[in-house]
C-alpha cells in the first residue's frame, strides 16, 4: 500500500452509503498505514473518531492519546469527552477538566461550554453558576454566525436557551431553540452520530416545555415528544404513505416503522430506514405527517 492508495481507500469509503465489516476493515488499515507513514495527528484524530462513533472506545481513548500528544486542540476534547462520561467504564472529572480547560485555552469552542458545564454541575470544580453562565454568554457571539453544521452552534443556543428560560425570557429561549433544530437536523442528516440524536431530543422536550404541541406542524424529530406516549403518525415519502407508532411494552415504549420494530424511540432514530439510508438522512425529503 502506497500513501496515495490509503488516502484513496479513505476518500472511497466516505462515499459508501452503507459500508460493509470488509469495507470498515480495509479503512481502518489505511488509516493506521497513513498514521505510520505520516505521522500525521489529523488521521490519528480520524481514526479515533470512527471508533468513537462506533463505541469502541477503548479504540477511540488510544488514537485521541496519539493526536494529544502531537499537540491537536481538538483529540483534547475527545479526551475530556472520554472522561467526562466515563465511555471506558471509569468517569474522572479530574482528567476531563485537565482536557477540557487545555483546549478551551487554545480557543476550542467545544471544551469552552464543556468547562462551563463542569462550573455548573460541580465536578471537579466548585459549582459556580455565574461563571456557567458568564462562558455561554461570551461563547454565542462566535458560533451565531455560524454556516457549516458541524460548527457547535445548537450546543451553545440550547445552553443560552435553557438560560433564558430560567431568566424567564421565554420568547428568546424559543427563537434560539428555534434556529439550533434545523441546524442540528442538518448536521444529523450528514451525521446520525448518536450524540448529536441525544442533542435533538433534549431540544424537543424544552421546546415542549415552553410551547404547546401543534399536530398541525408535525415533523420528524416532533416524534420524539410524539412517541412519549401510544400513538400512530403518518407521512409521504416519494408519494408514498408510511406509518409509524409507539407501544407499551414491557414498561417502555417500542416503536414500529413499516414492518420493522425498534425497541424504544432512541432505537427508532438510530436505525430505521427508507431504500436503505437512514430515516434521518432523508429528512428533508418527508412531507405530509398527521398524527392519527
Amino acid at each position: 500500500m502506497t500513501i496515495n492508495e490509503a488516502r484513496r481507500i479513505c476518500r472511497d469509503y466516505y462515499r459508501l452509503a452503507v459500508p460493509t465489516d470488509d469495507d470498515e476493515f480495509i479503512f481502518t488499515e489505511a488509516l493506521g498505514f497513513l498514521i505510520g507513514e505520516t505521522k500525521d495527528p489529523s488521521y490519528m484524530m480520524e481514526l479515533g473518531g470512527h471508533y468513537y462513533d462506533r463505541r469502541k472506545f477503548d479504540l477511540a481513548l488510544k488514537y485521541y492519546e496519539l493526536a494529544a500528544e502531537y499537540g491537536l486542540t481538538e483529540a483534547m476534547t475527545c479526551l475530556g469527552y472520554i472522561w467526562y462520561y466515563g465511555r471506558t467504564g471509569e468517569k474522572n472529572y479530574e482528567k476531563a477538566f485537565y482536557y477540557y480547560d487545555k483546549a478551551a485555552r487554545k480557543g476550542d469552542v467545544v471544551a469552552s461550554y464543556k468547562v462551563a458545564d463542569m462550573y455548573r454541575n460541580g465536578y471537579f470544580v466548585e459549582k459556580d453558576l455565574d461563571k456557567y453562565k458568564s462562558i455561554i454568554e461570551k461563547l454565542y457571539p462566535l458560533v451565531k454566525n455560524a454556516g457549516n453544521v458541524f460548527e457547535p452552534l445548537p450546543e451553545v443556543f440550547t445552553r443560552l436557551a435553557k438560560i433564558r428560560s430560567e431568566e424567564g425570557r421565554t420568547d428568546e429561549a424559543l427563537a434560539l431553540y428555534d434556529e439550533a433544530r434545523p441546524f442540528l437536523a442538518r448536521r444529523i442528516r450528514f451525521n446520525p452520530f448518536f450524540g448529536n440524536l441525544t442533542i435533538m431530543k433534549w431540544m424537543i422536550s424544552d421546546i415542549y416545555r415552553l410551547r404547546g404541541f401543534d399536530p398541525e406542524k408535525t415533523e420528524l424529530y416532533d416524534l420524539y415528544y410524539v412517541f412519549e406516549k401510544p400513538a400512530k403518525v403518518k407521512f409521504f415519502f416519494e408519494g408514498e404513505v408510511h406509518e409509524a407508532e409507539s407501544s407499551a411494552e414491557e414498561g417502555g415504549i417500542a416503536v414500529r416503522f413499516d414492518d420493522a420494530w425498534y425497541r424504544d424511540v432512541d432505537d427508532f432514530f438510530a436505525k430505521a430506514k427508507l431504500d436503505g439510508e437512514l430515516l434521518t438522512m432523508r429528512y428533508e425529503e418527508l412531507s405530509g405527517f398527521e398524527v392519527l
